[in-house]
């Protein structure tokens, strides 16, 4: 007797732009409500999903390899243990796919929320999990996260989700740490900031020849809404005008010029280009591409 499948195959993604590689890896998914939802009216937000046959939020979490130059980057490192169980296997699907994490020469952090940078470090030892890496990030994220004014400020959840965990997370690669306020972080890779979400909220756009990407990080977190009502932030908006702001600028630019995009956020690979419809968007997923050559 033939048995049944029993899970998916490894969330691993590859897409070539010009001559660098980009893999989408996922780190599984967050399920919660839409009560976290900001400048949105809840019932519009609810009807967006349902008529996208979604009837709850479900959140991708994905992370990035950048293959360039001879070189090996990761784009955020997903949510190792401090989150759901439906999340924290980046590195179950590097492993799953044969991608040794010391070969990673370079971690580059969009932002340093837990689902983004609680994947740097081995908390039950210490150990960095990315033993060989060099962790690049916007000078904002650990003036802010390491501030303890800040922190005293923040609510319970927030001190121990957001600036303890951030602090755990990225201390063990203290004298590995190299920051920026925007240019070349990477071969191919420039640093876009999109302040608002956090304080030093990053885009990276990968650029070889005739082709761009554009990974935006967190410009949404619903994607359904967000880009239906750009306005629409989340209660982790560290500046929500601010967030709000840089999410219509992202759009502008990438929808402008046809720049083919992924995000964080995007429903796994996530890959996809953005259309503006009057004072909207939509998005539209890429097909999925069976060669690995650029478009």
């Amino acid at each position: 007797m033939t048995s049944q499948p029993a899970q998916q195959i490894p969330g691993i993604y590859h897409r070539k732009i010009g001559e660098i590689v980009v893999t989408a890896v996922s780190d599984g998914y967050l399920d919660g409500n839409l009560d976290v939802m900001r400048n949105v009216d809840l019932d519009a937000a609810h009807r967006i999903l349902r008529e996208a046959f979604r009837p709850a939020r479900r959140t991708s979490v994905n992370a990035f390899l950048i293959y360039s130059k001879g070189r090996l980057a990761i784009v955020d490192t997903g949510s190792g243990n401090y989150l759901l169980p439906t999340a924290g296997i980046v590195q179950a699907n590097l492993a799953r796919a044969g991608i040794d994490p010391k070969s990673i020469d370079t971690v580059l952090l969009t932002h340093m929320h837990p689902d983004h940078s609680a994947g740097l470090t081995d908390m039950s030892n210490g150990q960095r999990l990315f033993p060989n890496a060099e962790l690049v990030m916007h000078e904002n994220e650990p003036k802010h996260w390491f501030d303890d004014g800040a922190m005293a400020k923040a609510d319970e959840r927030s001190r121990k989700l957001y600036f303890q965990a951030g602090r755990e997370q990225v201390l063990p690669y203290k004298d590995r740490t190299r920051l920026f306020t925007g240019g070349e972080v990477f071969p191919g890779v420039t640093a876009i900031p999109s302040v608002g979400h956090t304080p030093g909220h990053t885009a990276y756009l990968v650029a070889s020849g005739n082709d761009q990407l554009m990974i935006w990080g967190d410009t949404v977190h619903v994607p359904e809404v967000q880009t239906a009502i750009p306005e629409a932030g989340m209660a982790f908006d560290t500046d929500l005008a601010a967030a709000a702001a840089a999410r219509k600028r992202m759009f502008d630019r990438v929808s402008a010029d046809g720049v083919l995009i992924a995000g964080m956020h995007l429903h796994f690979p996530s890959f996809s280009r953005l259309k503006r419809r009057g004072g909207a968007y939509e998005l539209y997923g890429e097909p999925w591409m069976h060669a690995l050559e650029a478009s």
